[in-house]
C-alpha cells in the first residue's frame, strides 16, 4: 500500500498547484467545459483501446494491484532465508527443508524450492523459471505501454477539441464580441490532453514501469538463490551473490537484523 501515497500524494500535490494558480488568475468556472472534457477524455479513451487486445486491457487494474498496492517483496528475508535453507540443506540433505518451504508466502520461491527438493535436474528448473519470469515480465510492461500510449493521446485529442473549437468559433464571426469566449473555450481542450497527459497518464506509466523492474530484480534473487540451492553451493557464497541484488540501504539493514529462524517460519504457518 505504501508504494501508492507517493503517487497519490504526488497528483494531488499537482492538482492543487493548479487549482491554485487557476483561482489566482480568475473565477475557476472559466476553467470547466463539460464538450471539452469528453472530446479530450473519452477520446483519447477510444484510441487507446483501438490500440491494444481487450484481453491485455482487462489485465491492466490486477497489473495495478500487483505493482502498486500488494505489499512489497521483502528481499532481506528473501536473502536471509535461502541462506538458512542452504546451511540446513548443506547439514540433512535438501530434503529436511521439505516441511520449511511450505510457510513461503512468496508463491514463486515455492515454486522453485520445491522442484529442487523434488530433485529435478538445474537445466529444467532454469528453463522454467526463466519461463515464467519472461512470461510475468510481459505480463507486467502491459500497464506502463497502455498509460504511456493513453500520455500520447490525450494531447492530440485535445488538439482535437480545440481546433473544433477553432472552425465553430470561426463561423460565427458575424457577431465580434464571442472571439474572445469562443478561443478560449477552444484552448481548453488542449489545457485537459495536456494536464491529463502530464499529470495522471505518463507519471503512471513511468511508476509502474520502475515497480514492474524492481519486481523482476526479485524474481533474478529467487531463480539465482534456487540454482545455487539446486547445485549446493557454500552457503556463504549464495549469501554473498544474493546480497549483490539488494541496495546499499537493503545491505546495511540485513547486517543490523536478526537472521530469520526457520522454525518461526513454520510457527507462522501453524
Amino acid at each position: 500500500m505504501k508504494k501508492l501515497l507517493m503517487p497519490l500524494a504526488g497528483m494531488i500535490i499537482g492538482f492543487v498547484l493548479v487549482f491554485w494558480s487557476i483561482t489566482s488568475s480568475g473565477p475557476i468556472g472559466a476553467f470547466i467545459d463539460i464538450p471539452s472534457i469528453v472530446i479530450t477524455l473519452f477520446g483519447s479513451m477510444s484510441a487507446v483501446v483501438i490500440s491494444f487486445p481487450i484481453k491485455k486491457m482487462i489485465e491492466v487494474p490486477k497489473i495495478m494491484k500487483e505493482l502498486l498496492i500488494d505489499p512489497d517483496d521483502n528481499r532481506i528475508e528473501m536473502v536471509q532465508l535461502f541462506t538458512e535453507f542452504s546451511k540446513k540443506a548443506r547439514v540433512n540433505g535438501v530434503l529436511s527443508i521439505e516441511d520449511d518451504i511450505q510457510a513461503l508466502e512468496n508463491e514463486t520461491m515455492f515454486k522453485g524450492l520445491q522442484m529442487v527438493v523434488d530433485g529435478k535436474e538445474g537445466e529444467i528448473i532454469k528453463s522454467q523459471m526463466e519461463l515464467e519470469m519472461d512470461l510475468t515480465e510481459e505480463r507486467y510492461e502491459a500497464a506502463p505501454a497502455l498509460f504511456n500510449k493513453w500520455g500520447e493521446f490525450a494531447p492530440a485529442f485535445g488538439m482535437v477539441g480545440t481546433l473544433i473549437g477553432l472552425i465553430v468559433m470561426l463561423g460565427e464571426l458575424d457577431d465580434p464580441s464571442l472571439i474572445g469566449t469562443g478561443m478560449a473555450t477552444a484552448l481548453l481542450t488542449t489545457f485537459y490532453g495536456t494536464m491529463l497527459a502530464n499529470l495522471i497518464f505518463l507519471p503512471l506509466a513511468t511508476n509502474m514501469k520502475q515497480l514492474a523492474t524492481d519486481k523482476m530484480i526479485t524474481y533474478e534473487i529467487i531463480l539465482e538463490g534456487v540454482i545455487a540451492m539446486q547445485e549446493g553451493q557454500n552457503p556463504r557464497d549464495i549469501e554473498e551473490k544474493l546480497k549483490s541484488y539488494l541496495t546499499t540501504q537493503e545491505v546495511s539493514e540485513m547486517e543490523s537484523s536478526e537472521p530469520v529462524s526457520l522454525e518461526n517460519l513454520q510457527k507462522q504457518e501453524v
